[in-house]
């Protein structure tokens, strides 16, 4: 399937009717914005799209709305473009949310998934063909880690960066209890025993979010059993090291950047960001804006949405 095709959500073919978890990928906006107590006059105009980035390999991404798309936004390791969701409807703006490779329902990375120079190439031709009138491009974790490679490269394609809990003084050691929850076990019994897991590692969030954080995020297999989408340490073609591997290298992009950025720092104790981090990046990046959320750890997205769509839109769409 290439640029411009539509991948609706559907069954995953092959899984038995009397054990199946039914799965409609573009179903559940209604709950994100109701949690999030967000209005929702009725479905959003939501499609998926694949984009072939090198000869046989895709990017499958989400398309919000129909006019040209004004932000491109970039998930974290072990997640996959469904993390936007809630910050998407928040915003109500034309916007791309890529799966990054080696997740969501993009092909595999070539190499490792966690190569955020790799990645960059990859996302860049998303970029041109998905938002080429994008006015800022918004990363979290890995994805941020992206998108200072991405503006270090092809600086002609992210006139402003939004760093979402993530700088490149986080190290494997600061994001090492991500890392033991994205290497547990490789399949699951059941649905319920793949939640429970994911209610242990996020205590903060509501079992209704990761449910559904769940269902976009692992498939169902022939035999009812359950695997992530993502990829995994131990899989051919996946993780290589850490989901959170050190990158700072990156620190030099970060000196290199000529376009507004901004931080926005989850301030509970899940957070990988530390107060040496912020005070790096100030030095190194004079003039950075930096937003700490008191209400959420490292998944900003999903700990408070609505403050960080309207922290997004302040510092992205209304310069």
């Amino acid at each position: 399937m290439s640029e411009g095709a539509d991948e609706r959500g559907g069954h995953d073919e092959g899984v038995a009717d009397d054990e199946r978890v039914p799965y409609d990928e573009l179903s559940m906006f209604a709950e994100n914005a109701a949690e999030a107590g967000i209005a929702y006059p009725g479905p959003p105009d939501v499609r998926r799209v694949r984009v072939e980035v090198v000869p046989g390999r895709q990017l499958s991404a989400l398309v919000w709305g129909t006019g040209p798309a004004e932000l491109v936004l970039l998930h974290g390791g072990a997640q996959n473009a469904h993390t936007w969701d809630t910050v998407a409807l928040a915003l109500g703006v034309p916007l791309v949310a890529v799966d990054l490779p080696g997740h969501g329902h993009s092909d595999d990375a070539p190499g490792s998934p966690v190569d955020v120079h790799a990645n960059a190439r990859d996302v860049a031709e998303v970029v041109r063909r998905l938002a080429p009138q994008r006015r800022a491009v918004v990363g979290m974790s890995l994805g941020g880690l992206t998108a200072l490679a991405l503006a270090d490269t092809h600086p002609d394609l992210v006139p402003a960066v939004v760093l979402v809990d993530i700088t490149p003084g986080v190290t494997p050691a600061k994001a090492a209890a991500i890392a033991a929850f994205v290497r547990g076990p490789s399949s699951f019994p059941d649905f319920d025993a793949l939640l429970a897991r994911t209610i242990e590692h996020n205590p903060t969030r509501s079992v209704s979010s990761l449910r559904r954080g769940i269902l976009h995020n692992a498939v169902q297999q022939p035999d009812g059993t359950w695997r992530w989408r993502h990829a995994r340490p131990g899989q051919a073609g996946h993780f290589k090291g850490s989901p959170a591997s050190d990158h700072r290298d990156l620190w030099d992009a970060v000196e290199r950047l000529r376009v507004p950025a901004m931080l926005v720092r989850g301030m509970r104790p899940q957070s990988v960001v530390d107060d040496a981090d912020e005070a790096e990046l100030r030095r190194r990046l004079p003039g950075v804006a930096v937003a700490h959320v008191a209400e959420a750890g490292h998944s900003v997205q999903g700990d408070a949405p609505v403050e960080l769509a309207r922290l997004i839109e302040a510092f992205a769409l209304r310069r």
